[in-house]
């Protein structure tokens, strides 16, 4: 059975996602759509001249109608972010491009798992659930996985032991208000703040945690590496396959997508991250885990920020 993606947009995220795609052997097709049809077919053909070193896949340019069969569609149209902004100021720019988009190639893949990754990625994936008429399974925004990652690394460093063995996340909107629920975070089940206790090994210091640093350091990684280099696409490129993997493979996994919220926590009819289930269907359900009374306060004024957001721009 063939494993057919469509990535729209052929700029540095969607080519990154392409080209992570072939080497890791995800996909076996892979259709790659842009307004700049030059960009697309110089992209799709640069990673294609390197079919001989990793599994086979076929990788082409092409339009709407060659995402006719695709198993999933992956958004990473429009204006990309520059220094010094926010991802919502993108907002209204990005919403009028998502929405030139929907009719064109919902008629093509209508039984195709949406990937929302274009910023604000929150506000794109409400649109597209809103406007779309796809069943909402179907659609998930990228969300806070790239936060969660960058979380678990920044630990991982903190703590000196593998990312594997960290299990935290990132909530909220990806974005400024963004929190780490830290009564959910441990190393191998011991709660983080208790970890540096249990070390055995001679001389092993570990400083106290200071959980806004960390939170700090997440939510402006991503200004500071477009300030470096311009622009962000390997880590959430990584993300966003493994999205995809998890899809293919069809067994159920927890992570933090974006998804309409139907009353879980007491938020409605907005779109944010919190633990869900995907697999072979897409969102399969979401995992509401307990959160402490600040904890819950801090989801729902990110909810409360993106529905001011929701509010001012036209849908």
């Amino acid at each position: 059975m063939g494993k057919k993606v469509t990535i729209i947009g052929a700029g540095s995220v969607g080519s990154t996602i392409a080209y992570t795609m072939a080497v890791n052997g995800i996909a076996t097709e892979v259709v790659m759509i842009d307004i700049n049809e030059s960009k697309s077919l110089g992209e799709a053909l640069d990673i294609r001249q390197g079919i001989s070193f990793y599994p086979p896949i076929s990788i082409y340019a092409g339009g709407y109608p060659d995402a006719a069969g695709s198993d999933i569609v992956i958004l990473t149209s429009g204006i990309a972010r520059k220094p010094g902004q926010s991802r919502l100021d993108l907002a209204q720019t990005n919403v009028n491009i998502t929405k030139s988009i929907i009719s064109e190639i919902t008629k093509y893949a209508p039984n195709a798992i949406y990937i929302i990754v274009s910023n604000p990625v929150d506000i794109l994936t409400y649109v597209f659930t809103k406007i779309s008429g796809l069943p909402e399974k179907q659609i998930l925004g990228s969300g806070t996985l790239l936060d969660t990652a960058r979380l678990r690394a920044r630990l991982a460093e903190y703590f000196t032991i593998n990312a594997q063995n960290v299990h935290a996340y990132v909530f909220g909107e990806h974005g400024d208000t963004s929190f780490v629920p830290w009564s959910l975070a441990n190393i191998s089940n011991i709660p983080i703040d208790q970890y540096g206790d249990y070390l055995t090994a001679k001389g092993a210091v570990v400083p106290k945690l200071v959980h806004s640093d960390v939170e700090d350091y997440i939510r402006k990684s991503g200004a500071k590496i477009i300030e470096r280099k311009g622009a962000t696409f390997y880590a959430v490129a990584v993300s966003v396959c493994h999205i995809c993997k998890c899809i293919f493979t069809g067994v159920d996994t927890t992570m933090t997508v974006s998804s309409m919220m139907h009353g879980e926590y007491g938020i409605e009819d907005v779109c944010l991250s919190t633990l869900s289930t995907v697999g072979a269907g897409g969102i399969d359900g979401k995992l509401p885990v307990p959160l402490t009374d600040e904890e819950l306060a801090s989801l729902r004024r990110s909810a409360d920020s993106l529905k001011n957001v929701l509010n001012s721009i036209t849908i």
